[in-house]
């Protein structure tokens, strides 16, 4: 297999700002009101809370409607107005290039409206704890068989992610996509799985201690045939799993649904030649990254499983 791409920082994806919300239509007030409904209105409270803007419940015996153009305005619709940017962490099947090899990171942001801004600080070549770690991961190896670190300093695109004037804000989301590099048996890249999934939690942990809201991604399946059938071929799947419901948080198993991308294409069987036809269409002249066609595909899956697991982010998708 190809050595990944090396170190390059991007430039984020910037989208542009929403469309502010309009007031809502003021209705007049009558002249004169039941004195019933005048109480009733008085004990009406327009709370403003976490998520959005709520109406608190009149007491029971005095039932109120509200007027048709309040009900539309749903909370759902509220949180969709707050911009949000998507930070994202991975290796070079996600980072942005615009050559081969392009990650699916880089065709990520033309499926959401204007409400999102995507940060992509995948880097080529890293597994979880050398893009955590950068150029502090030794080529020693502990007695517990994991890479020493010389220090615990974060890497610069970690340090960013948490810097508290221009990283994180509370609703964004953070992304994050390892277990292809992790599994290399030489340090620096070598982690073993309870590391992985530990490393997992270190960072989706301090996204939500800052009121983010992560999303684990098991790693994007290479084409692996067998016959005429593609079939799986990444470890840390189950880590990945394990981390986001230790964690509490959504997983996407971007490991199944690439494998049954390929299926549904017919990518299988093939000679090994990367470079022609629909495997050399999607695939750089290799059997793991992707064009930029087969990277906005890779893009698309994540897309349909915030759609179809109810992932919040999904609001901010292209109708």
């Amino acid at each position: 297999m190809r050595r990944e791409a090396p170190d390059k920082h991007t430039t984020p994806t910037r989208r542009d700002a929403p469309t502010k919300h309009t007031t809502p239509t003021r209705y007049d007030t009558p002249t004169k009101r039941p004195a019933l409904m005048g109480r009733a209105l008085a004990t009406a409270a327009l709370a403003v809370t976490a998520g959005g803007f709520g109406i608190t419940p009149a007491p029971a015996h005095a039932a109120v409607t509200a007027p048709a153009c309040a009900a539309n305005y749903t909370l759902t619709n509220l949180r969709a107005a707050a911009p949000v940017k998507v930070w994202m962490a991975g290796d070079s099947t996600m980072m942005n290039a615009s050559t081969c090899p392009i990650g699916w990171g880089s065709q990520f942001a033309p499926y959401f409206n204007s409400g999102v801004t995507v940060q992509n600080s995948a880097v080529g070549g890293r597994s979880i704890q050398t893009w955590l770690y950068e150029g502090n991961v030794t080529s020693a190896k502990d007695t517990a068989g994991e890479c020493t670190l010389s220090s615990t300093a974060y890497s610069s695109r970690w340090s960013a992610m948490l810097n508290t004037t221009t990283g994180f804000k509370a609703g964004d989301y953070l992304i994050v996509q390892f277990g292809i590099n992790d599994g290399d048996a030489n340090c620096p890249r070598h982690v073993g799985p309870a590391r992985f999934q530990e490393l997992l939690g270190v960072m989706v942990s301090a996204a939500k201690n800052r009121g983010v809201k992560p999303i684990l991604v098991t790693p994007v399946a290479a084409i692996t045939c067998s016959g005429s059938t593609a079939v799986g071929n990444r470890g840390f799947v189950t880590q990945t799993k394990e981390a986001a419901a230790a964690n509490g948080v959504p997983v996407i198993d971007l490991h199944a649904r690439s494998v049954a991308l390929y299926n549904s294409l017919r990518l299988c069987p093939n000679n090994g030649d990367y470079t022609a036809g629909a495997v050399g269409a999607f695939f750089c002249n290799d059997h793991t990254h992707f064009e930029a066609a087969g990277a906005k595909q890779i893009a698309g899956l994540i897309t349909t499983a915030l759609r179809e697991q109810n992932i919040p982010l999904a609001a901010y998708l292209n109708a």
